[in-house]
């Protein structure tokens, strides 16, 4: 008995679970990770677009806020901030800017999903304008400026003096035939 045949069995099987745990990180493991995060509070996810209270400016404390963009392995996109710390006010609005350039050649469409650490300090970092909450149609070679306005409560615990916003930003191009449109 030829060992060859047995071979391309245990290859086809091989090949076969790599697809299969490829289409199980890539669909059905992110929607899981925001149901979970989603139901337990944890994992550092921020909500959508908050309206700022009446409460005004805590003057008598300031938190610094850092930004770090990194690009799922699959996007070949330029991605980072235009700044990467900021000292804030509670209370205060703050606009930064995070940069964006399709390097490619082929118009693409990309999502950018954000995360907050410490853990504890999500709840108290409200986004009221961010690039994360609609997709971002780039046609090939083009740049783009992404927008991010925030508010860091003030309510946030006094032990938290430092808070990272960090956002993976994800080629979605085959997913957002629609977004794709807008770029063509």
């Amino acid at each position: 008995m030829s060992a060859a045949p047995n071979n391309r069995k245990l290859l086809v099987k091989l090949l076969s679970g790599a697809v299969c745990m490829f289409i199980f990180a890539l669909f059905v493991m992110p929607p899981l990770y925001n149901m979970f995060c989603e139901i337990t509070g944890i994992g550092g996810k921020t909500g959508g677009p908050y309206v700022a209270s009446e409460a005004g400016v805590d003057t008598s404390r300031k938190v610094k806020v850092q930004f770090v963009a990194t690009n799922n392995g699959a996007m070949p996109w330029q991605f980072g901030p235009k700044v990467f710390e900021v000292s804030v006010h509670p209370g205060e609005p703050t606009e930064v800017a995070f940069y964006a350039k399709n390097s490619t050649h082929r118009n693409m469409v990309a999502q950018a999903i954000p995360n907050v650490t410490p853990f504890n300090a999500a709840e108290y970092f409200h986004k009221t304008e961010c690039f994360c909450f609609n997709q971002q149609p780039l046609k090939a070679g083009e740049d783009a400026e992404l927008p991010l306005v925030f508010i860091v409560d003030r309510d946030l615990p006094k032990a938290i003096t430092t808070i990272t916003l960090s956002y993976t930003l994800f080629d979605i191009t085959n997913q957002s035939d629609d977004s794709l449109a807008q770029v063509n």
